[in-house]
C-alpha cells in the first residue's frame, strides 16, 4: 500500500516538475465591502488570497482577472499597493486581464500589473473620482417626516441626503475629490510611464472611458486577448494555472445578516446598479 501511494506522489511530482506555473486571481464586483451581503471587493477579504497566489512554489507569474466598475478609492489603492509589494518581494511578474469592465478603481488595481490586457469590447478607464447621493428632503416632507439632527461639530452632518445642500459642503467635498484624483493620476502615470499617449488624447484623466481597442491605442493597456490564450502564449500550452478566488458564502446569499431598513437596502441596490449601468452593463 505504501509503495502504491509513493508511486502516486512521485507521479504527481514528476507531472509538475517540468510544468510552468502561474497563479490566477479573480476580482469581480464593486470595490468596497458593499451591498446587502457584503460581497464587494475589499482588501481584508483579498489579502490572504493575494498572498497565497504569490507564495506558490516556483510560480512564474501572477495573473489577475478584473471585472469591476470601481468603488472605494481606499480599497482600490490598498489592493493595488499590496499586489505591487508582493510582486517586488517575490520577484514575480504580474499580468492583468480586464473582462467586461476595468474602470475607475478597477483600472487603478489593474495598474499593479506589469502588463494589462483586455477584450476589444472591454470598457477601460474612467480615471476620476465620483461621489453620488440622493436628495430625499422633499420626499420626507411629503410623508410628514421631520429630520432632527444633533451634532457636536458644525460640519458633522455634511451632505446629509435628507436636508438641502450647502455650498460650503460641496466646496469641501470637491477639494477632497481633487486630492484623490491627483493620487489616481500619479498611480496611472507611474504604472504606464511612457506607454501613455497623453499628447494624442487630453481626455485621459477626465473620467472618460473607452473600448479595449481604443485603450490600446491610448496606452492604457498593452494588448488584446483573454487570460487563457495570453498565458498559454507566454508560458506554453501545458502551463499549470492555479486559481485563487474569494468564495461566496451560501449563507450570506440566503440570509440578510443585517438590520438595514427597506429604504437603506433600496438605496444600496440603486447605487450599485447605477455604477454598473454607467458602463452599459
Amino acid at each position: 500500500m505504501f509503495s502504491f501511494i509513493k508511486k502516486i506522489i512521485i507521479g504527481i511530482f514528476s507531472y509538475f516538475k517540468d510544468k510552468r506555473i502561474v497563479s490566477h486571481i479573480r476580482l469581480s464586483g464593486i470595490i468596497g465591502n458593499v451591498g446587502k451581503f457584503k460581497q464587494g471587493i475589499d482588501f481584508s477579504s483579498q489579502q490572504e488570497i493575494i498572498k497565497k497566489a504569490f507564495s506558490v512554489e516556483k510560480v512564474e507569474a501572477v495573473a489577475i482577472s478584473i471585472n469591476s466598475p470601481g468603488g472605494s478609492p481606499v480599497q482600490s489603492h490598498l489592493i493595488y499597493s499590496y499586489v505591487k509589494k508582493m510582486a517586488k518581494k517575490k520577484n514575480v511578474k504580474v499580468l492583468v486581464f480586464a473582462e467586461d469592465v476595468a474602470a475607475s478603481g478597477g483600472y487603478l488595481i489593474a495598474c499593479a500589473g506589469d502588463e494589462i490586457y483586455a477584450n476589444s469590447s472591454s470598457i477601460i478607464g474612467s480615471i476620476g473620482v465620483i461621489y453620488s447621493s440622493f436628495g430625499l428632503q422633499e420626499l420626507i416632507k411629503k410623508v410628514g417626516i421631520q429630520r432632527r439632527i444633533y451634532t457636536a461639530g458644525k460640519n458633522k452632518s455634511t451632505l446629509d441626503p435628507f436636508v438641502d445642500e450647502k455650498k460650503e459642503d460641496i466646496e469641501r467635498l470637491k477639494k477632497i475629490q481633487l486630492d484623490l484624483h491627483a493620487d489616481f493620476i500619479k498611480v496611472v502615470e507611474e504604472s504606464r510611464s511612457s506607454k501613455l499617449k497623453k499628447k494624442e488624447n487630453t481626455d485621459l484623466f477626465t473620467g472618460e472611458f473607452w473600448s479595449g481597442s481604443k485603450s490600446k491605442e491610448l496606452g492604457l493597456i498593452d494588448g488584446l486577448g483573454n487570460a487563457d490564450e495570453i498565458l498559454k502564449e507566454k508560458f506554453g500550452e501545458d502551463v499549470v494555472i492555479k486559481k485563487f478566488e474569494k468564495q461566496k458564502s451560501w449563507i450570506s446569499k440566503k440570509l440578510s445578516g443585517g438590520s438595514e431598513s427597506q429604504i437603506e437596502t433600496l438605496i444600496q441596490l440603486l447605487e450599485e446598479r447605477s455604477i454598473w449601468q454607467k458602463y452599459g452593463l
